[in-house]
């Protein structure tokens, strides 16, 4: 465990996961003409699509508090954002994890004399960890953080993941994450400027970190608000991974975000020759990805969201525009990774604890969904940047990943 000073110097390089709170909480969609090549389907498979029915999914919130209350060890996770989820081929899952609070957790009363459970603000801060599950049960934290800063004043953010060859044909299957890189900054950069995106290889079984491999260096584009992470979410179809990404438009007082799409030939997420990037009318390599999504105004994407494919229909989920986005979820659907999305269709708003906090980062789960029923996260963390390290310790429940179960239907 870090003095007093380490863990000073981590909690003022991390922003305690509001950075990523900052990033995330707005969204809307730019109109682009749908590619020749991924028009709908001809029997009609394709359709509007939007949340029809959704509950509090009481029991996996609860198994996230139960594991990030359990005192018995020290050094597992007790708290944190960014919340991804991947099944491993012997059927564990794999959950990982933006900036997480490890150390231990005390029961109410805190030292203020309120009924929260709370844990020391000396308690260690890391860039990013990984937790398993097996059978529903949170198991064991990984050592963290998993993913080393790659430079001084650099760190990473792991996002989304999948399971794949380790080449194209190979029988030998590996784990690939998405990593955002990001650089201390200032403001409005206080959450880090966004610098590139990398790809993790990580052995099967025992997840040991094999590689890292750089597939995108944003730092030579001088505007740092048209700079593009991808990773924030990725669909799986007809031996291609696509991989959606997005900028940072409201760090510049832009009302949102716009999204992007890249692909991947299965097995080579991490060969960053193979990464063909959407350019408005085509698939190329090494281009400037042209946004499907977002119009900087009404409609548009918080940095991190969501994309599931719901029979030949995807859909979209990220944080409503304007100051719904601290609160309410919005959708959006189309026919092609590429677009035209259409939307925002209905939305819907979560429950959140008392206080000054906030919802981000709402992501699918489609390894806990299935029967028609989605599984969807969403973060909460402590709305003002002063004082929430303080904010985030004295109430240990806050700054843990929350879930809901929705069902989709037609839109009307």
């Amino acid at each position: 465990m870090p003095d007093d000073s380490e863990a000073a110097r981590a909690r003022q390089r991390t922003g305690t996961g509001i950075g990523l709170l900052l990033v995330l909480v707005l969204g809307a969609a730019l109109i682009f003409a749908l590619p020749e090549d991924e028009s709908p389907d001809d029997d009609g498979a394709c359709r509007a699509r939007t949340v029809d029915s959704w509950q509090a999914d009481d029991g996996l919130t609860a198994e996230f508090a139960r594991y990030g209350d359990d005192a018995s060890r020290t050094d597992d996770w007790t708290g944190g954002d960014g919340t991804h989820s991947l099944r491993l081929p012997d059927g564990r899952v794999l959950w990982l994890f933006s900036d997480t609070f490890l150390g231990r957790v005390y029961g109410p009363p805190n030292p203020a004399g309120e009924s929260y459970a709370w844990r020391d603000t000396a308690e260690p801060l890391v860039r990013n960890s990984a937790v398993l599950m097996r059978e529903g049960r949170l198991e064991t934290t990984l050592p963290a953080p998993l993913f080393a800063d790659p430079a001084p004043n650099q760190w990473r953010w792991p996002v989304a993941a999948r399971v794949e060859p380790r080449s194209p044909g190979s029988s030998e299957q590996v784990v690939r994450v998405l990593l955002w890189v990001r650089t201390a900054g200032q403001a409005p950069w206080i959450f880090g400027v966004p610098t590139a995106t990398e790809v993790a290889t990580l052995s099967l079984p025992g997840l040991r970190l094999e590689s890292i491999v750089k597939v995108l260096d944003q730092q030579l584009v001088p505007d740092p608000s048209r700079r593009v992470l991808f990773g924030t979410t990725l669909v799986e179809e007809d031996g291609w991974t696509y991989v959606f990404g997005g900028d940072d438009g409201q760090a510049a007082s832009r009302p949102a975000s716009h999204a992007y799409v890249a692909r991947v030939r299965e097995g080579r997420l991490g060969d960053p020759a193979a990464w063909r990037y959407w350019n408005g009318s085509a698939w190329a390599a090494a281009a400037r990805p042209r946004p499907v999504l977002g119009d900087g105004q009404r409609r548009g994407v918080g940095s991190a969201f969501s994309v599931v494919r719901d029979g030949g229909t995807y859909v979209l989920f990220t944080m409503a525009t304007g100051t719904k986005g601290l609160t309410t979820v919005a959708s959006y659907w189309a026919c092609s990774p590429a677009g035209p999305w259409h939307g925002p269709a209905k939305e819907f708003s979560p429950s959140l604890p008392r206080g000054q906090v906030a919802a981000y980062n709402p992501q699918i789960h489609p390894v806990l969904s299935g029967d028609g029923r989605l599984v969807l996260s969403y973060d909460v963390n402590w709305l003002e940047t002063t004082g929430a390290a303080a904010q985030l310790s004295r109430n240990v429940s806050l700054y843990r990943p929350r879930f809901v179960s929705l069902r989709l239907a037609p839109a009307r």
